[in-house]
């Protein structure tokens, strides 16, 4: 099993245990709450939502990460194309974080 497919399956458990929040403003409500520990954003997101998650991120030290497109995400998840997600759970994020690093490497 390749790191792509490890990636899309974890969000798939991580969603069924709640730990998963989808949504632009959703997850800028969860990062400025220090709840969000990762997020991650499809390489197709407007250039606005792209800089607006970037600058949430780094203002609040929270690890951000690109990943596949918006309907990858979306079904990932179970739902219609999300361009956004956060992880609010650590260990969740922990393997979520190992596993992208390994695709980004690549």
């Amino acid at each position: 099993m390749n790191v792509e497919q490890k990636i899309i399956q974890l969000l798939g458990l991580a969603t069924r245990a709640g730990k998963v929040v989808t949504g632009e403003e959703l997850v800028v409500r969860e990062v400025q709450a220090k709840r969000a520990r990762l997020v991650i954003i499809s390489e197709d997101a407007s250039a606005n939502t792209m800089k607006k998650i970037t600058d949430k991120c780094s203002f609040f030290n929270v690890e951000k990460h690109v990943f596949g497109d918006r309907v990858l995400l979306g079904h990932a998840v179970g739902k219609e194309s999300r361009v956004v997600l956060a992880i609010t759970d650590a260990g969740f994020s922990s393997k979520f974080s190992e596993y992208l690093n390994e695709y980004t490497r690549r």
